[in-house]
């Protein structure tokens, strides 16, 4: 859904989205800014970045046209980070423990961990797990056996890829090699206080929930999300959790805790999980959040709120910007002031 969310930025030449993200051409190997002016590469051949320390990893150089390096320069750690992302990299089959990296960069570990995820954004050990995974995911792409995809990237066990990469999959290595086909997800779209409400389902848990005026717009979203999945409207399956979302907008139920199956980066999962500790009728800042996950990459935070996937579930209505406006909403504004007033309204009773 981000990545939607990301090309439409890139078409639009969004400026709002500089320090976001970078995005990378493979044609090419040269990465820019959204707001980049230089010829749009075609969407089959972009990959998105959330800095340029990790483009730079990946083996992309900065365009020369829109300098998206130009932000890093004033870091006086960015080469530091940079070093270590490579590092972590080139070991990503016997990857070092924290006290040997720190040892390796003549480090105190704290302090290692510290810098590497304010500029990062995420720790040297899901740094490690990210690039595990991206590894994984190219092999399967690459129509390689999926267990030799499993020891090409790293993994020392077939069980430690159903354990941790499934979760981050939301799917079977298999199902993910043939882009989700077929996986079967199940949908309903009922009326609800904020309009129609569309919540699709697979058989671990809710992967979608989308709101708008538009039963057909709502439709087309899902299939967009999931091309190569199995989709059918049934308006009987787990009725239970469709009531509970119901009944939550309707404020008769202050609390959503209903089993999920979504997909997302390690960024974005952290603050997801910031979200859902945001109690009911209560508000946070997206830097808030930011320091949260401990990190200073306040439009990093709300990118990752914008990419949320089950609204409502995940309350990502419920972050607000330092000076008490509302910010952005992928569902628009009119319904996160609607959601606030109800939720403060029924607290304060």
């Amino acid at each position: 859904m981000y990545e939607n969310q990301y090309w439409q930025a890139v078409v639009e030449k969004n400026q709002q989205y500089d320090g976001v993200f970078v995005y990378g051409a493979r044609s090419t190997k040269i990465y820019c800014r959204p707001s980049c002016c230089a010829r749009l590469p075609k969407r089959e051949n972009i990959v998105f970045f959330p800095n340029c320390i990790t483009a730079e990893s990946a083996g992309f150089r900065a365009c020369k046209r829109c300098y998206p390096n130009k932000s890093c320069i004033s870091e006086p750690h960015i080469e530091l980070a940079q070093q270590i992302c490579n590092f972590l990299t080139a070991q990503l089959n016997n990857p070092p423990t924290l006290d040997e990296l720190a040892q390796k960069f003549n480090l105190s570990p704290y302090h290692l961990q510290r810098t590497f995820k304010r500029i990062v954004g995420i720790s040297p050990k899901q740094y490690t797990e990210a690039q595990r995974l991206q590894r994984f995911k190219k092999e399967l792409k690459e129509d390689v056996n999926v267990t030799e995809a499993i020891y090409e990237a790293g993994y020392i066990s077939s069980s430690c890829v159903y354990e941790q990469v499934n979760s981050k999959l939301g799917m079977t290595p298999k199902n993910y090699q043939d882009n989700g086909k077929g996986m079967l997800i199940s949908y309903t779209v009922v009326s609800s206080a904020l309009g129609y409400l569309l919540v699709a389902m697979t058989e671990k848990g809710v992967c979608a929930v989308k709101l708008g005026d538009n039963v057909e717009k709502l439709e087309l979203l899902l299939q967009a999300e999931f091309r190569r999945a199995e989709i059918q409207r049934d308006d009987t399956a787990h009725q239970e959790w469709i009531q509970a979302i119901l009944a939550f907008i309707a404020t008769e139920q202050p609390h959503l805790n209903l089993p999920l199956d979504i997909r997302g980066t390690a960024f974005q999962i952290q603050v997801w999980q910031a979200l859902q500790k945001i109690p009911y009728g209560e508000t946070r800042t997206y830097q808030d959040i930011a320091r949260e996950v401990g990190t200073n990459a306040v439009r990093a935070v709300g990118s990752a709120c914008g990419a949320n996937p089950v609204a409502l579930i995940i309350p990502c209505h419920r972050v607000l910007r330092s000076d008490g406006s509302l910010g952005g909403y992928e569902w628009g504004l009119e319904r996160k002031q609607k959601l606030l007033e109800l939720e403060k309204r029924k607290k304060g009773k």
